[in-house]
């Protein structure tokens, strides 16, 4: 019966793909660039083909640019952002090990998951959804606990708030630890000054202010944490030169496992998997573009995309969630007016004007939306299209918005953004 079944599945009325245009106002995915999408068309290459070889290396030049960091071991993680999160706790934490986790969103919950599931000694101090640490706090935290990891998330879009590390890596090595930040949504968006912060690793992804596809996650190590990582560190039995290279306890991921990844990235180049070709050109162009504006411009375009894109909200009459001093750049929470159908409003956005924005998750499901602001998308005809379209929804949906006002607000910080400009040229 099960195989009757199976072969009576009908697949000759399976159409091609034809997925709708969207613009992607979300906190991410975000629209992948078409430059992006154009270098994924580029012949497959073999793993150890020396082009292979190259691109990789340029890959590692243009992230290290972007990490502002001068870390050997930079490079991607095959799988979407949180695969580079679980390579680097599985290569850091060894069973039983302490680790202190700021937890004051829902990435913080899942670096909390993570490090359970490494079977760490796991810690937490948190903060109501919406705030930030100050750094005397997680400062406490280290003293009391004595962590080997101490792991942060600079952006968390649940809360869209941005924490401060400026300070907190000197603070952590004094104790003896090693800092983590997940970076996923926050980077390119805002400053992350891996090396002048003393960050040990940071890892982020492509689907968010890089302007790529999600399927490649960077990821950047100290040689401080890369030497915890080498404790542990064993050559798969299949391609060691000797039995000397294979560790009694090792990594508990062979995926995962950093020093492994580390050998195929580095001179030695000896094999682990195989390299996503694709997903590697999408790595090199996103680099590339980001290189190209500058590292430091296009955090300033995000963070005055952003801007325009609060004001558009304040304007329209809406309110801003969470402490606009430590919002991120380029993601905005709005708070959902009273009486308002949170999915309605999502859902004719979508269907009228192909714009996605996003709700939240835990405390905050139905009580915000979140607008992403990202990548290509960060730009001056996204943002007020998806202001002009919002506004619009909630005029039909009977909530008393000024939506020209919103505009003018926003045209307001652009316009003030291009005259600095040209005073500075």
């Amino acid at each position: 019966m099960a195989e009757k079944a199976y072969a009576d599945q009908p697949t000759s009325d399976i159409e091609p793909l034809n997925p709708p245009h969207r613009l992607l106002m979300a906190p991410g995915p975000t629209n992948v660039d078409p430059r992006v999408l154009t270098a994924m068309s580029k012949p497959t290459v073999g793993q150890f083909d020396p082009y292979m070889f190259k691109a990789m290396g340029e890959v590692q030049k243009m992230l290290r640019t972007i990490f502002k960091t001068g870390n050997e071991r930079t490079m991607v993680v095959d799988g979407t952002s949180r695969s580079a999160i679980e390579a680097a706790f599985v290569s850091v934490i060894a069973p039983g090990d302490p680790v202190l986790v700021c937890c004051a969103g829902r990435f913080g919950m899942l670096l909390k998951e993570i490090a359970e599931r490494c079977d760490a000694d796991v810690h937490v101090i948190e903060r109501p959804w919406g705030e930030v640490f100050p750094i005397e706090q997680i400062e406490q935290a280290i003293v009391e606990v004595k962590p080997k990891l101490v792991a942060t998330v600079q952006g968390d879009t649940s809360t869209t708030m941005c924490q401060p590390l400026e300070g907190l890596g000197d603070i952590c090595h004094k104790h003896g630890a090693l800092l983590y930040t997940d970076a996923t949504a926050s980077m390119v968006g805002n400053d992350l000054r891996v090396d002048e912060w003393g960050i040990d690793i940071a890892t982020t992804g492509l689907q968010k202010c890089f302007g790529g596809p999600s399927g490649m996650a960077p990821i950047t190590v100290s040689d401080r944490a890369a030497a915890v990582m080498e404790e542990r560190k064993s050559i798969e039995a299949g391609v060691a030169d000797s039995a000397q290279e294979i560790a009694v306890k090792r990594i508990r991921s062979n995926y995962f496992d950093l020093p492994q990844v580390f050998d195929y990235w580095g001179p030695r180049h000896l094999n682990h998997h195989t390299e996503a070709t694709h997903m590697l050109y999408a790595a090199h162009e996103a680099a590339r573009i980001i290189v190209s504006e500058g590292i430091d411009n296009i955090i300033e375009r995000h963070r005055i995309n952003g801007a325009a894109m609060s004001a558009a909200i304040e304007g329209m009459g809406l309110k801003l969630y969470g402490d606009q001093s430590h919002r991120m750049n380029d993601v905005i929470g709005v708070v959902i007016p009273e009486g308002v159908d949170d999915a309605a409003v999502r859902a004719q956005l979508l269907n009228d004007f192909s714009v996605e924005i996003a709700s939240s998750f835990g405390p905050l499901k139905g009580t915000i939306w979140r607008i992403g602001v990202m990548g290509c998308n960060a730009r001056k005809d996204a943002v007020l299209t998806c202001a002009a379209a919002l506004g619009n929804v909630l005029e039909r949906n009977g909530v008393a918005v000024d939506t020209g006002r919103g505009i003018d607000a926003a045209l307001a910080i652009y316009e003030s953004a291009e005259r600095k400009d040209n005073q500075e040229n």
